[in-house]
């Protein structure tokens, strides 16, 4: 059968057309970027912050203030933390914290608390105190750090956190504790994070009690000796990791309380000191 000329004539210029007309060539294959490696973090080789304590007298004021009062501070704790220097004092390069048997504040007992708020606040670091505790049962020395602002939830503690760095109770001598605090994870509720070891000179000899801060790792050592660590999940929110904002340090010992007063005080034993030689704070810095 014949075609029309005009159809003839279209069929021809679509055949060209086809024969002419380039190849599409193919879309590239789009390599993904290589992902940076992961920030590695150390410390700096020197202090940022510290007290040597070379000094006498008060507590230097540029860098230590005071909590004060006898409200039992939540834990039903015996004493009324002072300012006084019978309480707290610089002789001989130590730093001495001391809780005396005596009437103070409407209490039985006398002590201090330091605190560096507003004076050293801290965001990642290690920390490293030198210390020697007390001794006896209803003594609780502790260090630690809390922190400066309240940023989360609606409680101060423990939804904003809370670093024990070292903490002792006389009724179990040879026994030292690191823990942390956050809304998710804490003794109230029986979700403690933290661990023990034994130090059995800690109220004959000096020990280092220290903290390294990481912005997803925090670990806890006596004397370099690692003992605890806790590692920040991928699904931590606020409530388990509030530890993206400052912290300041605090010294103290505590008499009696919900844990170090459950075996009783023994009256016979005070006073009794913990004696600080030396608080360093050094930066976090990136691995070179």
């Amino acid at each position: 059968m014949r075609l029309p000329v005009f159809l003839l004539s279209l069929s021809l210029l679509i055949g060209m057309a086809c024969q002419t007309e380039s190849p599409v060539p193919p879309a590239p294959i789009s390599t993904p970027k290589p992902s940076a490696p992961p920030v590695e973090y150390t410390f700096a080789d020197t202090p940022s912050w510290q007290d040597e304590f070379d000094y006498n007298g008060k507590p230097d004021p540029a860098k230590w203030g005071y909590d004060v009062g006898g409200t039992g501070w939540g834990n039903n704790e015996m004493q009324n933390y002072t300012n006084n220097l019978e309480n707290a004092f610089v002789k001989d390069g130590h730093l001495t914290i001391k809780a005396i048997k005596e009437p103070s504040g409407g209490r039985n007992y006398s002590s201090a608390r330091l605190v560096t708020k507003g004076k050293g606040d801290f965001l990642y670091g290690k920390i490293e105190v030198r210390a020697k505790l007390p001794t006896g049962v209803g003594t609780w020395p502790a260090i630690w750090t809390l922190a400066s602002q309240s940023d989360y939830g609606t409680q101060y503690w423990p939804d904003n956190g809370e670093l024990d760095i070292m903490e002792h109770v006389g009724f179990d001598q040879n026994t030292v504790h690191a823990n942390i605090h956050t809304k998710a994870f804490n003794h109230a509720i029986g979700t403690n994070k933290g661990n023990k070891i034994q130090v059995p000179t800690a109220s004959t000899e000096f020990h280092v009690y220290s903290c390294e801060w990481k912005p997803d790792l925090i670990v806890f050592s006596v004397d370099g000796k690692e003992y605890f660590r806790f590692q920040k999940d991928s699904l931590y929110g606020w409530a388990e990791w509030p530890f993206n904002k400052p912290q300041h340090l605090l010294l103290n010992i505590a008499v009696g309380g919900n844990w170090g007063g459950q075996k009783g005080v023994d009256n016979s034993i005070f006073p009794q000191s913990m004696e600080v030689d030396y608080v360093r704070v050094y930066k976090l810095v990136e691995k070179k």
